[in-house]
């Protein structure tokens, strides 16, 4: 399992490095690295000009200028050509000589050190190498700073050729991302929880850290997926690694623990209960009574049509249904998505029809619903149940005991008619085929003087216009 992780790693730093690379290389277009060729003359003209006003950037002397200057020249014309070996000597010897004058040193100096760790053979040496990579990452920061950025792009490497050095790459990570913010790269978020997660099972870091920093990591990799569509390929597949790694920790128990002696000593902190509420949600510890204390907080200080719905759903399971009833309609109110006010208007009308029997009131919410959407069956097949459900209470004879039935099925033909959803569609002809079994017989309905076809009136709290039936 361990080992199918780290490949997975491994497979998103390839396709970041990818991107990474090409971003940087097109970023420095105007970089005077890719000034190919400078005569003894050009050279001394650029020393003179710019040496005596600001620090050198191509040398201390003259000589140092022109060996710079030839230096950039031959390695900048061999990587091109990616004649990476030729290149390599000229590109040491800017390095050493004037690594001011061009940030493509150090970003094409990573690719350089890279194939040369590649061609050693010698385990010895090749760990040098990864010292003099280090040292690359180290010394753009000096000259060009990007210090979040670059320490991302060292994690990484290091992650690759030293995957044992978990402390470092951790630290180093977490450096990055606390300079970089929303702006920390997908890889070296994945990096950093995997190092964290190594720590903590080796009982290095404490399941209070791995919770805060999960945390706050799907906060970075949430803002990514919303603002950075062109980021998705990388993101995504972070999160669901991630996520996996958290698994084990996402306990309630654990997120309890961690989090109630924080809401009980801060229980108006909007930033601890958005953390509180959004780690129980995501680990489905929705039935602790932690959750519902920090959303209902969260809710008073900062109201919003989402948590008046949550707030609503937990009322409702808790069986405190006019409280649950409150809470729905404020969300109501505050939504302005047709879709959510449906949603929330139904179960207004599910509540206040089965829990609180206030039928012509759940009916008026059910149309509500209805006037959102008028190809949605549900209201209908709603109104309908419940003039079923009411029926027997709605008359005194035999007769008026049952044509609350004719209402009640009148209103699943209306839901078939208007949905086309085969599950609708579906429900509603099983419900006509249930309750039209409770029409009167035709001998009733003679009694009565009924015709078949005729209009009636059904009396009762329904107060609608049917048509007479009799039984099939």
């Amino acid at each position: 399992m361990k080992t199918k992780k780290i490949i997975s790693v491994f497979a998103l730093i390839v396709l970041f490095a990818s991107t990474t690379f090409a971003f940087e290389k097109s970023s420095n277009a105007l970089d005077l690295g890719h000034m190919d060729y400078f005569s003894l003359t050009e050279a001394n003209d650029y020393y003179s000009a710019h040496t005596l006003k600001q620090p050198p950037k191509f040398g201390d002397t003259p000589e140092d200028s022109v060996a710079c200057v030839r230096s950039l020249s031959l390695y900048t014309e061999y990587y091109n050509q990616r004649n990476f070996n030729l290149a390599y000597n000229p590109w040491r010897e800017a390095l050493e000589l004037c690594p001011q004058s061009s940030q493509n040193i150090f970003i094409r100096g990573v690719v350089l050190v890279k194939m040369k760790y590649n061609e050693e053979t010698d385990p010895i040496k090749r760990d040098a190498w990864v010292d003099t990579l280090m040292m690359v990452h180290d010394k753009r920061i000096e000259y060009f700073g990007r210090e979040g950025f670059v320490l991302g792009r060292k994690a990484v490497d290091l992650y690759q050729f030293r995957p044992n050095n978990i402390q470092e790459i951790y630290n180093i990570t977490t450096r990055s991302i606390e300079i970089e913010g929303n702006s920390s790269q997908a890889d070296v978020l994945l990096i950093n929880m995997q190092t964290l997660v190594r720590l903590a099972d080796a009982g290095l870091k404490d399941v209070g850290e791995v919770l805060l920093s999960y945390d706050q990591i799907m906060d970075i990799i949430d803002f990514n997926l919303q603002n950075n569509p062109e980021d998705r390929r990388l993101f995504e597949p972070a999160k669901g690694q991630i996520d996996n790694m958290f698994e084990p920790f996402a306990t309630c128990e654990n997120i309890i623990t961690l989090f109630k002696p924080r809401f009980e000593a801060n229980p108006e902190d909007v930033e601890l209960l958005e953390r509180i509420t959004s780690m129980l949600s995501n680990s489905n510890c929705t039935e602790e009574a932690l959750f519902y204390s920090a959303t209902r907080n969260l809710h008073r200080l900062q109201p919003n049509a989402e948590s008046a719905f949550l707030m609503g759903r937990l009322e409702n399971n808790s069986q405190r249904y006019n409280e649950a009833v409150e809470y729905f309609q404020q969300a109501v109110k505050l939504y302005e998505d047709d879709n959510d006010k449906f949603r929330a208007l139904m179960l207004l009308a599910d509540i206040t029809y089965r829990n609180l029997r206030q039928f012509s009131q759940a009916r008026s919410y059910a149309l509500q619903a209805s006037a959102l959407d008028a190809e949605n069956g549900r209201p209908y097949i709603l109104i309908g149940e419940m003039y079923a459900a009411s029926a027997s209470a709605c008359g005194e004879t035999d007769l008026t005991r049952t044509v609350a039935y004719w209402a009640a099925v009148d209103k699943f033909i209306q839901a078939r008619n208007v949905d086309q959803d085969a599950a609708i569609q579906e429900r509603a002809t099983t419900l006509i085929n249930t309750y039209s079994q409770y029409f009167p017989d035709r001998e009733l309905l003679f009694f009565h003087g009924l015709d078949e076809g005729a209009t009636y009136r059904v009396q009762c709290w329904i107060n609608e216009t049917t048509r007479v039936r009799p039984r099939p």
